[in-house]
């Protein structure tokens, strides 16, 4: 993927979401002048929680704030791509005025942005860059994602002196986005730290995980393992039950992506060292504001700020937005101060003493 030079995309979206806020008030006249249409909203995956928990009630809000006569039509594809070719083609017959889309695969789900494309509605792509006449992209910038992961996990390494070897559990070999994650990471890890094994877990499930993990354990023995390159959370999840399966003490640092709360609650335990938090109101917020803004036929001049490329697209209108890397340290500071979690949601009984020594009940 090839992304053109950016300005500070936080203002970025601010400036977008107040052109299409006076957009709705100018040329069109809005929605109380008939300007209402459904927009389609296209999701992944059950198995990564942020998509239903965060994305979905966030992009449906924005959408009410900027459209109040607009529809948002939503499905869920289960990590299945029949299913999602299905949802994509039944929103198409419905004649949404716009359709955002996570791609389960963004090569497969091509034929199903030609066909919306050949329809006249406009496809923004969201989190994962899909394949075919894309018409707008809002996400965060996955190469960066990939670089504080590694990061994180070579200060962990040099904390605790540990020279040993690491795994690296990449994403879903057909998601954009997970080669994308492994090359900022490998631009950090290259010639830094041995690779023991890598992998690419298939639909990022935790279950597909542990068995990578597990084989892992097999090939290069418990004690030879001084870290784990997680690409999310999920697989987080999959690898360090792998390692306690294996009855590894304690388990070596290991990263994640997307501050699903079971991880931010590994992290205080102290199972995971980090997660990478993509603020998801400014990723929702962007995407709600190009459907809303293509739905009404108007450009995406002041929302998107740079451009980037697929395989079968050029120059497509981006927001790109900037993660953030969560450790113990800043949670509170993060995801706390940012409302995603309550101390109570994060601090169970059973977490009460190890939220105590992480400062976060005080």
């Amino acid at each position: 993927m090839r992304m053109s030079r950016t300005r500070s995309a936080v203002a970025a979206v601010a400036a977008g979401l107040l052109a299409v806020s006076l957009a709705s008030c100018g040329e069109n006249g809005g929605a109380q002048d008939g300007n209402a249409f459904r927009i389609g909203l296209l999701l992944p995956s059950q198995q990564i929680t942020r998509y239903e928990k965060a994305d979905r009630p966030l992009i449906e809000k924005r959408v009410k704030e900027l459209c109040p006569g607009c529809t948002l039509d939503h499905a869920n594809a289960g990590d299945d791509v029949a299913s999602q070719q299905r949802q994509m083609n039944s929103m198409i017959t419905r004649g949404v005025g716009a359709l955002i889309l996570d791609a389960v695969d963004a090569k497969a789900l091509r034929s199903s942005v030609q066909a919306a494309h050949k329809a006249g509605i406009p496809v923004i792509a969201y989190d994962r860059l899909a394949e075919g006449p894309i018409s707008g992209y809002a996400s965060f910038n996955g190469g960066q994602v990939g670089k504080l992961q590694a990061s994180a996990l070579l200060n962990a390494l040099r904390a605790k002196g540990d020279g040993r070897q690491i795994v690296m559990m990449n994403g879903d070999p057909s998601s954009p986005n997970a080669v994308w994650f492994k090359q900022g990471a490998m631009s950090v890890l290259r010639d830094k730290v041995r690779i023991g094994k890598s992998y690419d877990v298939v639909e990022y499930r935790p279950d597909n995980a542990y068995d990578d993990m597990e084989a892992a354990i097999t090939a290069l023995g418990p004690r030879r393992i001084g870290g784990v390159l997680a690409a999310n959370d999920s697989i987080a999840a999959g690898a360090i039950s792998a390692l306690k399966s294996a009855r590894i003490r304690p388990v070596p640092p290991v990263t994640g992506q997307d501050a699903d709360l079971d991880a931010v609650q590994r992290i205080v335990s102290g199972d995971q060292y980090m997660t990478v938090y993509k603020p998801f109101k400014a990723e929702a917020n962007a995407v709600a504001a190009m459907a809303v803004a293509l739905g009404r036929g108007q450009s995406l001049r002041g929302i998107a700020r740079t451009t980037v490329d697929s395989p079968t697209t050029r120059n497509i209108p981006a927001s790109l937005l900037t993660p953030v890397a969560v450790t113990a340290a800043n949670i509170k500071k993060t995801l706390v101060k940012d409302g995603v979690y309550t101390i109570g949601e994060i601090c169970t009984p059973k977490l009460r003493a190890s939220c105590d020594k992480a400062g976060l009940t005080r």
